[in-house]
């Protein structure tokens, strides 16, 4: 696709997906023309990189639709101080915006080979307040914990009840939460020690996180 091409089908990605759902936060409108997202498909699907789906990026996973992604990362706030855990790289889009919100983003990815094409995207984007993590972060990340952002990039059926405990008072969490065909995308902020609020913002369906089901569940 030729750069002007390119261009064309950016904006017309911000202006006619993005910002009517509800994105009208100029500067995650403005980042999306920084982190170039072509540059985080895979090359087969890269004539899709600005379309309204769901792309797959090998392993049965798929990067979300470009209107979710802007529509968390402006529910989030995040600030330039905040520590960020993120449970899912995937093609490593999502922690790239984040990192230029964030002054430092964890990703925790079970899969080696995306772990390691979501590290070669960043290190490409040369986004280098990324950390990428092999690992099960399906029930939390203890390592660098507490966290000011935390955000599930698959879905779970009950939020487990460590996500809660490995957040700082003022944190912010997303994550899709129920099973299909609706689920429930949900933010929910820590307004003082061991106090929570929770806000649905809009009903969607996306795939489990990897171990989603497993171990012993809680309801939020």
């Amino acid at each position: 696709m030729p750069a002007m091409n390119i261009e064309q089908a950016r904006f017309n990605m911000v202006e006619n997906q993005i910002r009517p759902w509800e994105v009208l936060d100029q500067q995650v409108l403005d980042l999306l023309y920084v982190v170039k997202r072509e540059d985080f498909v895979p090359a087969a699907y890269r004539a899709l990189a600005f379309s309204d789906l769901e792309i797959p990026i090998g392993q049965g996973e798929h990067m979300w639709q470009p209107k979710m992604e802007a529509r968390v990362l402006q529910e989030l706030a995040v600030k330039p101080t905040d520590q960020v855990l993120e449970i899912g790289t995937g093609s490593g889009y999502f922690a790239a915006l984040l990192a230029y919100r964030a002054q430092h983003v964890y990703s925790v990815e079970i899969r080696a080979d995306l772990k390691a094409s979501g590290e070669a995207s960043l290190r490409r984007a040369a986004i280098a307040n990324v950390t990428v993590e092999l690992g099960d972060g399906a029930s939390g990340w203890t390592k660098h914990a507490p966290y000011d952002i935390i955000v599930l990039t698959g879905s779970t059926p009950v939020l487990p009840q460590q996500f809660l405990q490995q957040m700082n008072v003022g944190a912010r969490l997303f994550a899709v939460v129920g099973s299909p065909p609706v689920m429930a995308a949900r933010l929910i902020t820590c307004t003082g020690e061991g106090v929570f609020n929770s806000i649905d913002l809009f009903e969607t369906s996306v795939a489990p996180l990897a171990h989603a089901l497993a171990g012993e569940r809680f309801s939020f």
